[in-house]
C-alpha cells in the first residue's frame, strides 16, 4: 500500500531558510502548560478504556459506534464543549453485530479453532455441523461446475493459490520506531493510484456475483483466511452494509494456521467435519451514517467564525475493539480538547473536534461531512464555510508517538509547522515533510482546497499486528506515546486557533471526482 518517492525533508533545512523572515509567535508558556496538564492530569487511559473495553467494536452504524458517540457527547459536554453530538452525513446502510461465534473440528478429532464473523455476514441461527468442501478458485466457471457438490457443506474459500501455503518466517521485529535515517528516507505513504482505486468497484462486483452463486448452492457457511500468522486474524469486509447486498451467507475469518490444517486434511480426502455457530444481527432502523462533532467556541469577534478542526475516525472493525485503528486518534483528539478546556483557553477561532464513521469503507463519513459543509470536489462548487476553515489535523496511524507532520504539498504551511514543532523537539517530534500521505480522513478536506494534514507517527506494531486484526485492543495502546501525541496535537490546534491569520492554502485543485466516491452506497 505504500509508495515511496524522492524526499524533500524540511527538518534537514536550517530554521532561517525555512521561515524566510516570517517568524511565528510561539506562546512557549502555554506550550509548557499543555505539557504540565497532560503529564499531571492525563485522562488518556480512562478515555481509552471507555472507547475500547466498554463500548467494544465500533463498526459503522452499529450499536458500538453509537454507544461511543453517546459517551463522547456526554463527556465533552461535561468539559464545557458546545454543539456536541452525532451529525448525519448521508445514507450509509445497515448496522451489524456478532452475537455468538464458535468454530471447531469435530472429525477426524475435536479441536477448537480461532475464528471471527465477517462484518455484515449472515447468521447460522444456532450451531451447524457439516463436512467441509474446498473452493479452489473464486472463478465463476469453476464455481458453476461445482455448485452441486457445495450443497449442505461448509466451504473453505481461497482468493489465490498462495493462500494455501504458510507464510515464510519473518525475522523482522513486530514493532519498531522510526530512526533518524528512516525519517530521512520517508516519502509519500499510503497513496493509492487512480488505477488501484478504479479496480476496487469491479472487484466488489465480482465478489458479489460469485457470492450470490455460492449462496444459491445451498452451502451452509464459508470459511476464509487472510494474511495473518501466529493467531493474528485480519477481519474486514466491504460488502453487506448496503441493503441491496443482503442477504449474505454466514462467513468466518479463520486463523491462517487453523485454516491451513483444515485445507490439508480435506486435500488428503479425509472426512473433515466442522461445527460452527455464527449468530449475527443486522440493524436497519436508521440507515444514515453519522459523525460526532463538538466545539470550543471562538472568542475573537473578528475570527470566531473561522474554524480549526481536529479528529480521527471513531469507527472500527469487529475482531478487536478498534484501539489502534482508530480509537487512538479519537482518544488523542478528545484529550487534546480536554487539555485546552482544563487550561481555560479562550481561542480566537472556534475549535471543532470531529470523530468520523465510515472511514473503513472508504472515508465515507468525513467525505460526507466535506460535501455537506464545504463543497464537492467533482465540480468544485464551494460553499461559504469552505473559506472559514483554517486547517484540519488528523491522527490515524496507530498509537505511536508523533514524530512530525506531512505538509501535503503545502510549502508555506511546512515552514510554519517547523517552528511550531520547536517546543516539542525534546519529545522526538521535529520532522516536517512536504510529501503526502493518503488513505485517511484528511483527504476529503484537501480535495476541496482546505489545508488537511496527518501527523507522522512511530509505526510500532500497527501494520504487523493490530491494523484490522483481533489484536487491536486496549493492551496494544502505548499510553506514554498517546500522551505525547495529545500534547503536540493540543499545541498545534492552539497555535492555529490563536494565529493572526489562517494557515496558508495551496492553489485550489481542479474539479475531480473524490478518489473513493465510487464506494458510496
Amino acid at each position: 500500500m505504500r509508495r515511496i518517492s524522492t524526499l524533500l525533508l524540511w527538518s534537514s533545512l536550517s530554521l532561517p531558510a525555512l521561515v524566510s523572515g516570517q517568524q511565528e509567535k510561539i506562546d512557549t508558556a502555554m506550550m509548557q502548560k499543555i505539557r504540565q496538564e497532560e503529564m499531571s492530569h492525563s485522562q488518556i487511559a480512562a478515555i481509552s478504556h471507555q472507547l475500547t473495553d466498554v463500548c467494544g467494536p465500533r463498526l459503522t452504524n452499529s450499536p458500538g459506534w453509537h454507544a461511543a458517540a453517546a459517551w463522547a457527547t456526554q463527556t465533552v459536554q461535561g468539559w464545557g464543549l458546545t454543539k456536541a453530538g452525532p451529525e448525519a452525513w448521508g445514507e450509509f446502510g445497515l448496522g451489524w453485530t456478532a452475537e455468538k461465534t464458535t468454530l471447531a473440528i469435530r472429525t477426524p478429532y475435536y479441536s477448537p479453532l480461532i475464528a471471527y464473523a465477517m462484518p455484515w455476514s449472515g447468521s447460522t441461527n444456532g450451531p451447524v455441523s457439516a463436512p467441509v468442501f474446498r473452493v479452489e478458485k473464486m472463478d465463476s466457471a469453476w464455481v458453476v461446475a461445482h455448485l452441486a457438490q457445495m450443497k449442505g457443506k461448509i466451504l473453505l474459500i481461497i482468493s489465490q493459490p498462495r493462500d494455501t501455503v504458510a507464510p515464510p518466517p519473518n525475522f523482522k521485529p513486530d514493532a519498531e520506531r522510526y530512526t533518524d535515517s528512516a525519517l530521512a528516507a520517508l516519502g509519500d505513504t499510503y497513496m493509492l493510484s487512480k488505477e488501484e482505486v478504479a479496480a476496487i468497484p469491479p472487484m466488489f462486483n465480482h465478489v458479489m456475483k460469485v457470492a450470490k452463486m455460492i449462496r444459491s448452492s445451498g452451502a451452509l457457511a464459508v470459511l476464509a483466511a487472510d494474511g495473518g500468522k501466529d493467531g493474528t486474524v485480519f477481519v474486514q469486509s466491504f460488502i453487506g452494509y448496503r441493503k441491496k447486498d443482503q442477504p449474505v451467507m454466514p462467513g468466518l475469518q479463520v486463523a491462517k494456521e487453523d485454516f491451513l490444517r483444515l485445507w490439508r486434511l480435506a486435500e488428503d480426502g479425509l472426512p473433515v467435519t466442522v461445527e460452527l455457530q455464527s449468530d449475527t444481527k443486522l440493524f436497519d432502523q436508521d440507515l444514515q451514517g453519522h459523525n460526532f462533532v463538538a466545539e470550543i467556541p471562538g472568542t475573537d469577534p473578528k475570527l470566531k467564525a473561522e474554524v480549526v478542526m481536529l479528529g480521527g475516525h471513531l469507527d472500527s472493525w469487529t475482531a478487536g475493539t478498534g484501539a489502534t485503528d482508530n480509537g487512538s486518534g479519537s482518544i488523542v483528539a478528545l484529550e487534546a480538547v480536554r487539555i485546552l478546556q482544563a487550561l481555560g483557553v479562550k481561542p480566537r477561532r472556534t475549535i471543532r473536534i470531529a470523530l468520523w464513521d465510515g472511514e473503513e469503507q472508504g472515508l465515507l463519513g468525513s467525505f460526507g461531512y466535506v460535501k455537506n459543509h464545504f463543497g464537492d470536489p467533482k465540480d468544485m462548487h464551494l460553499k461559504p464555510e469552505q473559506a472559514k476553515v483554517s486547517a484540519y489535523f488528523n491522527l490515524d496511524n496507530g498509537s505511536g508517538r508523533i514524530r512530525g507532520i506531512f505538509a501535503q504539498g503545502n510549502d508555506k504551511a511546512a515552514a510554519i509547522f517547523q517552528q511550531w514543532l520547536v517546543p516539542f523537539k525534546d519529545l522526538g517530534a521535529s520532522t516536517v515533510t512536504v510529501h503526502n500521505t493518503g488513505s485517511t480522513d484528511h483527504l476529503g478536506f484537501d480535495a476541496v482546497g482546505i489545508p488537511g494534514f496527518q501527523f507522522i507517527q512511530d509505526p510500532l506494531d500497527y501494520e504487523s499486528r493490530t491494523h484490522h486484526s483481533n489484536e487491536d485492543n486496549y493492551d496494544h495502546l502505548v499510553m506514554d506515546d498517546m500522551k505525547q501525541a495529545a500534547i503536540i496535537e493540543a499545541g498545534f490546534v492552539y497555535d492555529a486557533a490563536m494565529r493572526d491569520e489562517m494557515l496558508p492554502r495551496k492553489p485550489l485543485p481542479k474539479p475531480e471526482k473524490f478518489i473513493f466516491e465510487d464506494l458510496l452506497p
